[in-house]
């Protein structure tokens, strides 16, 4: 197939790509490298059956041409992170909204499948787990941004199904708390990342709240893994949950992430409100029900926490070596 992957040099994106072109597609990366990094590509920007163009999807030309012929376009780019949705909601709104929306147009125009990469952040404050994909969503007031986020992703799968009656085949993923190598503080699953660095550079690991939230962390490989299970041409219009059933506390995940780095770093609290202003409100508990991305895309995390918490300390550690080095 010839793919377009918007967000390619991003964390998940990367990964993505470099799965694609081992499967033999040809692949059409896109990113602005607002949150990207070429180097993340750096195995396969020179790959005969890769072309990466710098650009925005918000830039139209730019998108209509990346998209001529494709098969299948993955969007992945987006506005991220907790900081932006506190500190720069509009930009979280137009970024996210205005992009799709931008992709979904030029996916239609060329008759192009669009598989959308959407979050659990989603079902917002739901308290009835684990969340499947008709489940409810349950939101704090417009006035907290914190929630903008959410319902700009929100807002994007709604684009993502009105296209879809007027006869563009789409897929919404809904990822769960991706994270690992390339993983940084501002994108999926942030809270990985920073733990990570403070505790291999010997900082106090920050936990916001009580620290008794529990999240899924998910693997990056078993997220693109996931995602490509999209690519199957019989399904079509459908949502699904990308994730695993693994819940822990960022309590424990702190403790695990000191115990498997080796790190004499302290564990501290501090209130949200500190942290993140006031009114900050946070989802207590978050569980995917995997049940139909496993029965309709044969999705099944295969990594566990333990593992991938290895893996992902292992590349932090290079990473600072060779930074140490430069």
């Amino acid at each position: 197939m010839k793919i377009l992957v918007t967000g390619g040099a991003g964390f998940i994106g990367s990964h993505l790509v470099e799965q694609l072109l081992k499967q033999n597609h040809s692949v059409i990366t896109i990113d602005d490298l607002s949150n990207g990094k070429k180097s993340f590509l750096y195995t396969v920007m020179d790959h005969p059956n890769h072309q990466f163009i710098q650009g925005s999807v918000l830039e139209t030309d730019i998108l209509k041409q990346a998209i001529k012929g494709c098969d299948v376009v993955f969007h992945l780019a987006a506005v991220l992170g907790v900081k932006n949705t506190v500190e720069n909601p509009l930009k979280v709104i137009e970024g996210n909204i205005d992009g799709t929306r931008s992709v979904l147009e030029a996916a239609y125009l060329n008759k192009t499948k669009v598989i959308f990469t959407s979050t659990s952040e989603v079902y917002g404050k739901n308290d009835n787990l684990p969340f499947h994909e008709d489940s409810l969503r349950v939101l704090g007031p417009t006035t907290t941004s914190r929630w903008c986020y959410a319902t700009a992703k929100a807002l994007d799968e709604h684009m993502c199904f009105a296209y879809a009656q007027k006869g563009l085949p789409v897929i919404v993923v809904r990822y769960f708390n991706a994270y690992g190598p390339r993983a940084t503080s501002t994108q999926y699953g942030g809270v990985v990342p920073k733990f990570i660095t403070a505790a291999l550079q010997g900082k106090p690991i920050t936990v916001y709240g009580s620290g008794e939230q529990t999240r899924c962390f998910t693997y990056v490989e078993d997220t693109v893994l996931g995602t490509m299970g999209c690519l199957n041409p019989n399904v079509k219009n459908q949502v699904f949950n990308i994730g695993i059933n693994e819940e822990i506390s960022i309590n424990k995940l702190a403790q695990q992430i000191k115990l498997i780095s080796g790190s004499q770093s302290s564990i501290v609290h501090i209130p949200y409100e500190k942290a993140l202003g006031k009114g900050y409100e946070d989802t207590v508990h978050r569980v995917p029900d995997i049940i139909k991305a496993s029965e309709l895309l044969s999705f099944q995390p295969k990594i566990s926490l333990e593992d991938g918490l290895k893996k992902t300390i292992s590349w932090y550690k290079r990473q600072m070596k060779e930074q140490e080095g430069d």
